[in-house]
């Protein structure tokens, strides 16, 4: 395959990676020189401004690679309604989501992209993922379920599909567009608890993605993310008459503010949970990542202004 990325400029791109930007700050650039960085070179990169006051976008280094669109109309619209107008705008046959703070593994699109060749059953795919925090450092990794029986097992619980690493059949998002507006911090959770009996999902077992968590969340957003996913839950499993889920799902979600709660007045316990995650890498995976991440960090690049909004 050529390395010329420009060999893709007039040609039908495989994959659209749609990445909607509010604010994106310093951690912006190394997102997008991951997906520079991709081993597989038939993409498209759609960055969308979604009212940014921070000016990060312009300040992004000219790339000159024409698989790179920013699109900018000055409004706060919100996630949901920036990955719909994604999923029109594509033009690949996949669509792959990435947030502005995360970074893709060189091989993600690569071995996606493979998997769901070879798997034409299958409309969802994420991939499993590290964590890393704001500098950069490696927390550990997050809990996932591979197949879709595993993944669909508990719906009232959730699905453990990290959002920034899904790639599906474009069709699939065109057919299922997410709901706008979303239930608060819940577009992923509610496209696929809407989704789940019509689809198949699957996580590529590799951790292609690493997921920046933030090292201090807001109570008040936790809690209003908890009520919110509760909420939209209750209602779904109310309407098809499942009353034994409905239940379930406040019950996790009086549960799962306690535990927010106890976390908030006692941080020795969060301090647990890290040392726990940094149990599931392997020393091997680990070493790979931090070379990864540092050498994106240490990337040098000409700082241009891009103001290219289309």
């Amino acid at each position: 395959m050529s390395n010329d990325a420009n060999h893709f400029g007039d040609q039908t791109p495989m994959v659209t990676v749609a990445m909607s930007v509010l604010n994106g700050g310093t951690l912006l650039e190394s997102a997008v020189l991951s997906v520079l960085a991709q081993s597989w070179l038939n993409w498209e990169l759609l960055l969308l401004d979604d009212g940014s006051t921070d000016g990060a976008i312009e300040r992004l280094p000219i790339f000159n690679d024409p698989r790179i669109k920013v699109i900018c109309d000055g409004y706060n619209r919100g996630l949901s309604y920036r990955l719909n107008q994604a999923a029109a705008m594509a033009k690949g046959k996949y669509f792959a989501r990435m947030d502005h703070d995360d970074i893709s593994h060189p091989d993600r699109f690569a071995r996606q992209v493979a998997f769901l060749e070879g798997n034409p059953n299958i409309d969802l795919l994420a991939t499993q993922c590290v964590t890393i925090d704001e500098q950069g450092r490696l927390v550990g990794a997050l809990p996932y379920a591979r197949h879709h029986a595993d993944i669909c097992r508990r719906p009232w619980l959730g699905f453990y599909m990290a959002h920034p690493s899904w790639m599906g059949k474009t069709d699939w998002f065109k057919r299922n567009p997410y709901l706008d507006p979303a239930p608060y911090c819940c577009e992923d959770q509610e496209l696929l608890l809407r989704a789940h009996d019509s689809s198949c999902y699957h996580t590529h077992p590799e951790p292609l993605l690493a997921y920046r968590l933030r090292t201090h969340t807001p109570w008040k957003k936790q809690l209003r993310t908890r009520i919110a996913m509760g909420k939209m839950q209750f209602h779904h499993f109310l309407a098809r008459g499942h009353w034994v889920s409905a239940l379930l799902c406040k019950l996790i979600e009086l549960i799962r503010i306690c535990q927010d709660g106890l976390k908030q007045l006692c941080p020795w316990l969060s301090a647990i949970t890290k040392v726990d995650r940094k149990l599931m890498l392997s020393p091997e995976r680990r070493q790979e990542w931090e070379i990864l991440i540092g050498k994106l960090k240490t990337k040098s690049a000409i700082k241009k202004p891009r103001n290219q909004c289309q």
